[in-house]
C-alpha cells in the first residue's frame, strides 16, 4: 500500500512539472504565429515590434487561434495560461529590419567608412526596394546624392569610386601566370574598380580591353 502510494505522488509530482516549463512569453509565441503567417515573404534578419493589451499575461503556454492581417501588422490571438484560463488578445506584430543610416550628412563625393553609419529599425512596409539594408554594401562606396542624417540610403544615391578617369595615363599589364608583361597605356574611359574599361597600348598604339583593378592599374583580359 505504501509503494502503491508513493509511487502515486512521483507520477503527479511529474506530471505537474512540465506544465510550467512549458510556459513561455507571450510575445515570443506572437512572433512565432506571424513569422508563420507571414513566411517567405519575411526577409532575413528581420525582427518584430509587438504590442499586447494592458493587463495581458506575461507569459503562457500557447496560443489557441491567431488571426493577423499582413498589411497593417493587426492580430487576434488566444492565450492559454497554465491553471487553464484563456485571455484574448490585441495588438500589433509589425515587422521590423534594422537600416544603416549615415551618422552626419555627407555631400557628393565623400566615401562612406564603416564609422560614418549608424543604424535605425524601420518596418519592412517602409523599407523600398532600393533602400540599403546591408551596411557592409556601403562601406567604401562613394555618395552620388546627398545623404541626410539619420535617413536610409537608397541605392542610387552611392557608387562604386571611379579609381581611373577618361583620359588618365595608367599601367597595361598581363599575367597568364607563365608570362608577364607591362606597357603604358591611356585610359578611353572611367572606371571603378572591377570595372571593365577600354585603354590604347601607347607602344603599339592598339586598343585592349581590361579590367580596373587599381588606382592606375588595368590588367588585360583579352
Amino acid at each position: 500500500m505504501r509503494s502503491l502510494l508513493y509511487y502515486t505522488t512521483v507520477v503527479l509530482f511529474v506530471f505537474v512539472l512540465p506544465a510550467a516549463v512549458l510556459a513561455e512569453d507571450v510575445k515570443a509565441l506572437i512572433e512565432e504565429s506571424a513569422r508563420d503567417r507571414l513566411g517567405a515573404e519575411l526577409p532575413e534578419g528581420a525582427g518584430f515590434h509587438i504590442t499586447t493589451p494592458s493587463g495581458a499575461p506575461q507569459q503562457a503556454i500557447m496560443l489557441s487561434a491567431f488571426w493577423m492581417d499582413k498589411q497593417t501588422g493587426r492580430y487576434l490571438a488566444n492565450a492559454v495560461e497554465e491553471d487553464g484560463a484563456v485571455t484574448r488578445l490585441e495588438g500589433v506584430a509589425i515587422a521590423t529590419m534594422d537600416v544603416p543610416v549615415p551618422l552626419k550628412r555627407m555631400r557628393p563625393g565623400d566615401r562612406i567608412t564603416a564609422e560614418d553609419l549608424g543604424s535605425v529599425k524601420l518596418p519592412l512596409a517602409r523599407i523600398g526596394g532600393y533602400t540599403v539594408t546591408i551596411p557592409e554594401k556601403l562601406v567604401g562606396m562613394e555618395v552620388r546624392r546627398m545623404l541626410t542624417q539619420g535617413r536610409p540610403i537608397m541605392t542610387q544615391s552611392v557608387t562604386k569610386p571611379i579609381i581611373i578617369d577618361r583620359g588618365d595615363r595608367i599601367s597595361i599589364r598581363y599575367d597568364d601566370g607563365l608570362l608577364a608583361l607591362s606597357a603604358p597605356g591611356k585610359a578611353l574611359a572611367d572606371a571603378h574598380q572591377g570595372q571593365e574599361i577600354r585603354v590604347v597600348n601607347l607602344a603599339s598604339n592598339t586598343s585592349l580591353t581590361g579590367i580596373a583593378t587599381g588606382e592606375g592599374i588595368v590588367e588585360i583580359i583579352r
